[in-house]
């Protein structure tokens, strides 16, 4: 928040992709806590998506759970304009949803690349094609990219950093785009986050902490925090930028 209580999200909208567990998650909580109507999309679980859209509603702002897969493209654009006609506008975007696929290159499926370039480059790519021409002046986006699009410290991760690595390129071109209007564009960097899918007590958590300069895992409450500056009055003058939220991984 800033110095005089006002976060800048009192009245707009947010659309969250893949809030329903985990960092996303932390994510349409947090920008519902500072004031912000939160739209989120999931694939899997409508009940846990449910659940994410009623703790909304218990900090007084409005929540909607939308099913999208992020790889279909006639379904990213329809989650972005149910949220326009839902709630009338769209101020945030939040490029969350992401995939991966660990394995050495030789070994890597074909399906697999589809896969996870489509949800982790097209999709981020395709949000912000159909958000940007609805969002409002002074409008944000910010993209979840990873430790990894910057330093990979260990191998198998060829496909998974190579994917994220594009989150850059996208956020640096977006900003010199969408800046006449007002519209800021970032990408925050998690290291690793204590998530279901990457437990803190996990079979690889103590490598990976080891790789970092705190020794630990970061929360999802970490990112989230990060993104909410960004999105917030604090970081009107903030874009094209990278954010690192790893616990030193890159340094």
């Amino acid at each position: 928040m800033t110095m005089n209580g006002a976060t800048g999200l009192d009245g707009k909208v947010a659309l969250v992709t893949g809030g329903s567990r985990g960092i996303g998650e932390a994510i349409a909580l947090r920008l519902a806590e500072d004031g912000a109507d939160v739209v989120l999309t999931y694939q899997g679980s409508a009940e846990r998506a449910e659940a994410v859209a009623a703790k909304i509603a218990t900090t007084g702002r409005r929540g909607w759970a939308v099913r999208a897969d992020c790889a279909d493209p006639q379904e990213v654009r329809a989650a972005v304009a149910a949220a326009v006609e839902r709630f009338g506008r769209l101020d945030v975007l939040v490029n969350n949803a992401g995939v991966g696929a660990v394995g050495p290159i030789g070994d890597t499926p074909a399906a697999d690349v589809d896969r996870v370039l489509d949800v982790n480059v097209r999709a981020p790519y395709l949000f912000a094609q159909a958000a940007a021409p609805l969002l409002a002046e002074g409008g944000r986006i910010v993209t979840i990219g990873s430790c990894l699009a910057k330093r990979v410290a260990f191998g198998g991760a060829v496909l998974y950093a190579t994917s994220k690595a594009a989150t850059i390129g996208l956020t640096k071109a977006l900003a010199r785009e969408l800046g006449p209007r007002g519209i800021t564009v970032n990408v925050v960097h998690p290291g690793p986050i204590d998530t279901d899918m990457n437990p803190a007590d996990g079979e690889s958590a103590a490598f990976q902490a080891g790789l970092t300069s705190l020794g630990r895992y970061g929360t999802g409450a970490d990112v989230a925090a990060a993104v909410a500056y960004l999105v917030g009055e604090g970081g009107r003058y903030v874009t094209g930028a990278e954010l690192a939220v790893d616990g030193g991984f890159a340094s």
